[in-house]
């Protein structure tokens, strides 16, 4: 047993140093990502008991991405990078104080911090892809991001169950108030990033080039590209909030909310832990296919049972199907940058910066789905049956993911 870590940490170490300070950096962050994802979602909806709270605080949070992506790039003509990135691992500290800080939940506060916490994401994707971009090649990118979603995923095991039980515990027998062992978790975050801040400063990171970022025609392969990030858009705007109106509209309690997400994550945490170390390029078709094969059948499960049990098996299929969906996409994506910007003669951060534009399209219509659904049938009609709707759109990007994927493997034959 031992041997064989030695051997995966010796593997681990013949990457390149930057590679290697990314993913760590990354996975102290990844302690985060479970308790903002689903825990402030979840402490909306029990201080308000009104769905569409979540909605609109979703909303805020995908308004306030594209906006930090934007400033992000003006501010990397004078800032370096590993600043900008911990700028974005600290305000997700700061968006959930505002949070807390608020003596009874509304529509005007949860606007605010969600906007916020937009803008934490922002300046962590935007400076998190361009250094993954610069970091890595064709060759090595299977292996990073399915470690990267590796340890998002045994983050999404031990977090929610931590803190779901912490809340729950303290509420049940009476020790403290939800609310403290909320301020508690928000202690918790700011900690984290501050370390991880530390950690990606030991890098040796390079800004983009300081040139211009914002274009508004492309070529016709990085249209394509578009179109992928516009369907990814659409089921990362179910990805964040079905899990947390489900569970706690069946569940009721932050405790089961831990416990269930923590269900189906062991299994995909060694998936792709084993897709990184013994896949190649041409296996991401598959990957990808197979991740939105996983998300349709969660969502019929869900709209033919509508209980508990269809929850917990929703769930499960949810764990896997995610990470496996990002362990494939990006790739693609970082590929089609490296091939289009050699092409164009542009910076790699305009694609970056354009790419956000068709998540920000797909998170909208996403989102619109939910609402419109929820006001014109009802919420119940909504959570049934739109993650099946979801899913069959979704089905429409393996042939455009498959164009891609050829595109790449035609453009790294090339520059071999």
């Amino acid at each position: 047993m031992f041997k064989l870590i030695e051997k995966e940490y010796e593997h681990f170490k013949s990457f390149p140093r930057n590679m290697r300070i990314l993913l760590l950096t990354n996975l102290i962050y990844a302690l985060v990502l479970p308790i903002l994802e689903l825990f402030v979602g979840a402490y909306i909806l029990r201080q308000s008991d009104n769905t569409s709270y979540v909605v609109v605080y979703q909303l805020m949070v995908y308004l306030g991405i594209p906006v930090a992506f934007l400033v992000n790039g003006i501010l990397l003509r004078r800032i370096k990078i590993a600043r900008l990135y911990s700028l974005g691992m600290l305000m997700s500290g700061v968006a959930m104080t505002i949070m807390m800080m608020l003596d009874s939940v509304d529509i005007v506060g949860i606007s605010i911090s969600g906007l916020v916490m937009g803008c934490s994401y922002g300046f962590f994707w935007a400076n998190r892809d361009f250094l993954s971009l610069s970091s890595t090649n064709d060759s090595n990118r299977n292996y990073y991001f399915s470690m990267e979603t590796f340890f998002y995923t045994i983050t999404f095991i031990i977090i929610p169950a931590i803190a779901g039980y912490f809340i729950a515990t303290g509420e049940e027998f009476g020790w403290y108030p939800a609310k403290a062992a909320y301020i508690t978790l928000t202690i918790v975050v700011f900690g984290l990033t501050i370390f991880s801040s530390i950690m990606v400063h030991q890098g040796d990171f390079v800004n983009p080039k300081n040139e211009r970022f914002i274009f508004f025609k492309f070529h016709k392969d990085w249209n394509w590209m578009l179109l992928l990030g516009g369907f990814k858009g659409i089921a990362q705007a179910a990805i964040f909030f079905f899990p947390i109106l489900l569970i706690l509209s069946f569940v009721g309690k932050e405790g089961s909310l831990g416990g269930l997400v923590a269900v189906g994550s062991l299994i995909t945490a060694m998936v792709l832990y084993l897709i990184g170390r013994f896949s190649r390029p041409e296996h991401r078709i598959y990957v990808f296919s197979f991740g939105l094969l996983v998300f349709l059948a969660g969502g019929l499960v869900n709209s033919l049972f509508f209980s508990a049990i269809g929850v917990v098996i929703y769930q499960i299929c949810n764990s896997l199907s995610r990470p496996l969906l990002d362990a494939a996409y990006y790739p693609i994506q970082l590929g089609v940058i490296d091939h289009i910007s050699e092409l164009e003669k542009r910076n790699k951060f305009a694609y970056i910066f354009n790419h956000e534009a068709g998540l920000f399209v797909g998170r909208m219509i996403g989102c619109l789905l939910f609402l419109i659904a929820s006001e014109y049938a009802s919420p119940e009609f909504a959570l049934r049956y739109v993650l099946v709707i979801i899913a069959l759109i979704q089905a429409i990007s393996i042939p455009v993911a498959q164009k891609l994927i050829k595109k790449v493997q035609n453009y790294s034959v090339a520059t071999s």
